[in-house]
């Protein structure tokens, strides 16, 4: 490229890069982050609209559904709620600093279909209530149990202004008074006439206020009202024995009108403020502590490019932080997790920067550095590209399929891998470019990129044949995943609420945890077959089948009598019907996941790579789910995200190594694919050892400085890390050199290229 060129190259990146900070300091300075329910504490409902036997369950009422809701929520109190529709038929309700929901799930689940009804006299002793029959009468009983028989409706609660509680008139307990609208009015009128035509003491001068198919009320109409003149003015006043939080709660929910359908609560979470005070210290220490680690360790590597590389990592960070504040991301437990976690990630394309460039400049010894960082960039290119691609596939489907916060999780992982690659790919480059040729290039020793580290000393002197028996490393391979099929078997996976259905409690004691006495006294208490857990040494959760919220005060002091003083942390609880769904939505999303990866392989490479890959993948999904089967560990939606990491993580390997694979069949077309293979792992374990260091720093902090699932999370990522970089060893390339044999072609270009004479290392890296 002519230097010129180059020049205004250069300059345009810069701009680009202080365009890109300068806005990414103003929404830090400016934005306020927002905190989901699992860091600030608070409580989340999920609520499930079904048709009624004249309306359908659509995106429109469930919308007009919401409406009425909020008018619900808004009498509640409660600061910045957020009422979300969630696919066609569901609604999303979070209420910031609720941690008792016992009165918000009673007024918001309620339907409140308030209607107003003729009393035509009193049913059989003894019946039941029944259902309208075809002219719309029905059997209820009244306050005192006895049996009315009432006619249809005559106006229902959307013809009501307002609803305020007050004292009775009379004097005694509390009344609601109630304004009807428009034609509403006029019903009631020539409803209270109607009935003030009957003698007093008739049951049929009564008319019946029936809530949610309950008579709350079923006054008689005072001696004062004419006959066919009715209640003038368009207002009455419910009596009944109501307390004052009776009568409030009643108003409240005749003002909020009747829901256009029915509503089921799915899925309710409720999480303690402690809980996520302690969350977000744990993450931003792992966050600190994890890039403090990764700085030390790429400075003492690679010197001053290592410094460089830390203030792109810095850079980082502040974009990502400042891309979520720019969408309005809600930061969720699993989003810092995986915010902290893609700290480490972005390690990766920085490392495969250096060594390349190591590479380039070993060579040719004498050359210039600005030469070598260049040509580092372009040849790392490729693999930066497609192991980041596999990333976002894997991001894509959390997105899609999960939700909550696992799919705060699949945003976060997203945008994580999108800033990754303008800080390598962009920022970096352009730090490096302007560095090398002044003082990088006076003291190319200072740089860090003009020597060989001390793997690459050790990779000089292997023998890249020994891959040459594969089915060896295969048989051994074979033996990992056997021991994980029996685990899965024998003690079985531990799945959380979120796929099996039930409730989860997790409480801190303040004498300590012993789960043998906690399990007895539940099982006293009526609950033998809760599943408890230690999460800690004060802290533990308990399992058990969906239970109300009573059950769940019964649950709490059974707890406290081993434990003594009580907190609890926590409070999870989801429907079957939602339990059976998630379940089926993370079968799917580890299957497409896997389709995903092979489609885009062998697309990107060849198919013989993209099976060898994925092979691999799906071992190390499985070693790591009998791993935790053998740990006792739970499967949850967080250990889902992790999962779906993993194969991003394990995918990543593979990427590199077969990219190498593919540059050096061109050149390499006498030698055998099981040396080539050797050659590449050989080529590229420099990289995998100093990326599989930095990002086991972040991943340490997280699990030793983590707590209850932060601490899982990080074990299967910790897990899937160690068991990808084998298995790219020990599975995919073993794999790809079988199917070589039997279908030869493997990592071939698929059209010829001209050939120029190799120059090669010592560690036969081919430039």
């Amino acid at each position: 490229m002519p230097r010129d060129a180059a020049r205004r190259e250069l300059l345009t990146r810069t701009f680009a890069c202080l365009a890109v900070l300068a806005a990414s300091v103003f929404l830090i300075l400016t934005s306020t982050p927002r905190l989901g329910l699992d860091l600030r504490g608070g409580t989340q409902i999920m609520l499930q609209a079904h048709d009624s036997p004249t309306v359908t369950a659509n995106a429109e009422t469930t919308d007009r559904t919401i409406e009425a809701l909020r008018r619900r929520v808004d009498a509640l109190g409660v600061a910045e709620p957020m009422l979300a529709r969630s696919g066609e038929n569901r609604i999303i309700i979070e209420l910031p600093g609720l941690q008792d929901p016992k009165e918000a799930v009673e007024v918001i689940g309620r339907t409140a279909q308030l209607t107003f009804h003729p009393v035509l006299g009193v049913g059989p002793p003894g019946t039941q209530p029944d259902k309208p029959s075809a002219d719309g009468s029905r059997v209820l009983p009244d306050e005192s149990g006895q049996p009315l028989r009432l006619g249809p409706a005559a106006l229902t609660g959307d013809g009501v202004d307002e609803a305020t509680h007050g004292t009775s008139q009379v004097g005694v307990g509390w009344s609601v008074n109630v304004e009807f609208k428009g034609d509403a009015a006029d019903a009631w009128t020539q409803l209270t006439g109607q009935a003030a035509c009957s003698p007093l003491g008739d049951p049929q001068r009564r008319v019946a206020i029936v809530l949610d198919n309950d008579i709350i009320s079923a006054p008689q109409v005072d001696q004062g009202v004419g006959c066919g003149a009715g209640i003038m003015g368009g207002s009455t006043s419910i009596t009944g024995q109501f307390s004052d939080a009776e009568a409030k709660e009643l108003a409240l929910l005749i003002n909020a009108g009747a829901l256009p359908v029915p509503v089921e609560i799915i899925e309710q979470r409720t999480i303690g403020p402690t809980l996520g005070a302690a969350a977000i210290d744990a993450s931003a220490w792992a966050a600190g502590i994890g890039l403090a680690l990764t700085a030390l360790f790429l400075m003492a590597v690679y010197r001053l490019a290592g410094l460089l590389s830390v203030l792109a990592l810095l850079a980082y960070a502040g974009v990502s932080y400042a891309a979520l504040l720019a969408l309005g991301a809600t930061l969720t437990l699993p989003g810092l997790a995986g915010f902290v976690l893609a700290i480490g990630m972005a390690v990766d394309a920085t490392v495969l920067v250096f060594e390349r460039t190591r590479e380039e400049h070993t060579a040719k010894p004498g050359g210039r550095l600005p030469r070598a960082v260049e040509k580092g960039f372009r040849g790392a290119l490729s693999a930066i590209v497609d192991s980041n691609v596999t990333t976002l596939l894997a991001a894509a489907l959390l997105f899609v399929l999960a939700s909550g916060p696992v799919r705060g999780f699949g945003v976060t992982l997203t945008i994580g891998v999108i800033a990754s690659m303008f800080t390598s790919l962009v920022l970096l480059r352009v730090l490096l470019q302007t560095t090398s040729g002044s003082v990088l290039g006076k003291k190319p020793r200072w740089s860090g990129l003009t020597h060989e580290g001390r793997v690459r000393r050790w990779v000089n002197r292997r023998e890249p044949g020994f891959l040459s028996r594969p089915k060896r490393w295969l048989v051994g391979a074979g033996v990992a995943v056997g021991l994980a099929l029996t685990g899965l078997v024998v003690i079985g996976p531990h799945l959380g609420v979120e796929f099996t259905g039930g409730r989860m409690l997790e409480y801190r004691t303040s004498a300590g945890v012993d789960v043998e006495q906690v399990r007895a006294s539940l099982a006293d208490a009526g609950y033998p077959v809760a599943v408890v857990q230690a999460s800690g040494e004060d802290t533990l959760t308990v399992r058990t089948e969906p239970v109300e919220q009573d059950a769940v005060e019964q649950i709490r002091a059974a707890v406290a009598e081993t434990g003594g003083s009580t907190e609890q942390l926590s409070d999870e609880k989801i429907g079957p019907s939602l339990g059976s769904e998630l379940r089926t939505k993370a079968l799917i999303a580890l299957g497409l996941a896997v389709a995903a990866q092979l489609l885009y392989l062998a697309v990107r490479f060849d198919w013989r790579l993209g099976v060898a890959t994925v092979v691999a993948l799906t071992q190390d999904v499985l070693l790591v789910l009998g791993a935790f089967a053998w740990l006792g560990k739970t499967y949850d939606g967080v250990f889902l995200a992790a999962l779906l990491t993993v194969i991003g993580y394990s995918v990543n390997d593979s990427v590199v190594v077969f990219d190498r694979v593919r540059e050096l069949r061109r050149t390499r077309r006498q030698e055998s694919f099981a040396h080539i293979v050797g050659a590449a792992v050989l080529q590229t374990l420099p990289r995998t050892v100093n990326t599989g260091i930095g990002v086991l720093f972040v991943l340490g902090a997280l699990l030793v400085l983590g707590d209850g699932s932060l601490a899982d999370f990080a074990l299967a990522l910790l897990l899937g890390l160690i068991i990808g970089t084998v298995s790219t060893v020990a599975t995919a390339g073993p794999v790809a050199i079988l199917l070589d044999k039997k279908y030869p072609g493997a990592g071939r270009p698929t059209s010829p290229r001209p050939q120029r004479p190799d120059v090669r290392t010592d560690s036969g890296a081919v430039v």
